[in-house]
């Protein structure tokens, strides 16, 4: 439950910029409305004199700030900002209509969207962005003359409170505990694999060629097999390209019936095959 104080006093109304023109006399908003609906030319407003009187308009408003009526300094800011913008926006659309332009298929559309779309876009988007601040404002003051009410909880409500169920006893509930606040082990960065062992091609090649020489001539060994007990996935690799290596010297030859199935590796026992072993680890050292 919380508790609004309402405020002390109002805040003082908003003064509007009045202009005195040769062409015009009245407020700034009514300038911008006469020429966006096209009843007044840009090019016939003489923006300098306007700037003059708004600079003019700002000191007395600063001269006036210390006044009972006078506006915030924020407020000055606002005026001044929203000024910059419109002014700016007139600015371009005074010099796009001096400015000599090309070819025109209907100079009254040009000047439609000169005169209306641009400066009601710039004017709607800034506004947007005004009347959001202005409602952040308000709902901060509203909230700073909130306070919280400091009570316990009541009487009737402490009995709808569930009790706690954990679902372990005291022992298991005191491990989980001593596992949660027991310092966690330092990070460590391996660094195995930097020191690899050197797997050699041609010692694999003759550790195959052996167990092949042992089946004989048409006995078929699986690839399965003949990398049966290694570990290491760079042993598995070597012993792989020793098989390349001595099917290339035609030392063996291979056999897979089905498409991604066993391998099957056999020994020709040719006498003429080049004796690959004994080189292989010149390409692969």
């Amino acid at each position: 439950m919380t508790t609004t104080v309402t405020p002390e006093a109002p805040e003082a109304p908003r003064q509007t910029f009045h202009l005195r023109l040769s062409n015009f006399e009245g407020p700034f908003d009514l300038l911008l409305q006469l020429i966006s609906a096209r009843k007044l030319d840009v090019t016939e407003v003489a923006l300098h004199k306007v700037t003059d009187e708004f600079i003019a308009y700002t000191k007395a408003l600063t001269a006036a700030m210390s006044a009972p009526n006078g506006l915030r300094a924020d407020k000055i800011l606002d005026e001044t900002t929203e000024f910059l913008v419109v002014a700016a926006t007139l600015l371009d659309l005074k010099a796009a209509r001096l400015l000599p332009a090309g070819e025109m298929t209907d100079a009254e559309d040009l000047e439609l969207l000169e005169a209306r779309d641009l400066l009601f876009a710039r004017l709607l988007q800034y506004r947007a962005f005004k009347q959001v601040a202005e409602l952040f404002a308000e709902l901060e003051a509203v909230a700073l003359r909130r306070y919280p009410r400091s009570v316990g909880l009541e009487e009737r409500f402490a009995g709808l409170l569930p009790e706690v169920t954990l679902g372990v006893d005291v022992p298991r509930f005191a491990e989980i505990a001593a596992a949660a606040f027991r310092p966690k082990p330092k990070p460590r960065v391996g660094l195995d694999h930097l020191h690899a062992h050197t797997v050699s091609v041609a010692e694999q090649a003759e550790l195959v060629l052996d167990v092949l020489r042992e089946r004989g001539i048409g006995g078929w060994t699986t690839f399965a097999e003949l990398i049966t007990g290694l570990t290491e996935p760079i042993e598995i690799v070597a012993r792989f390209l020793a098989l390349l290596e001595l099917y290339r010297g035609r030392h063996i030859e291979f056999d897979q019936p089905e498409p991604l199935g066993p391998l099957g590796v056999s020994w020709t026992g040719d006498p003429e095959a080049v004796r690959a072993p004994a080189t292989i680890e010149e390409d692969y050292g």
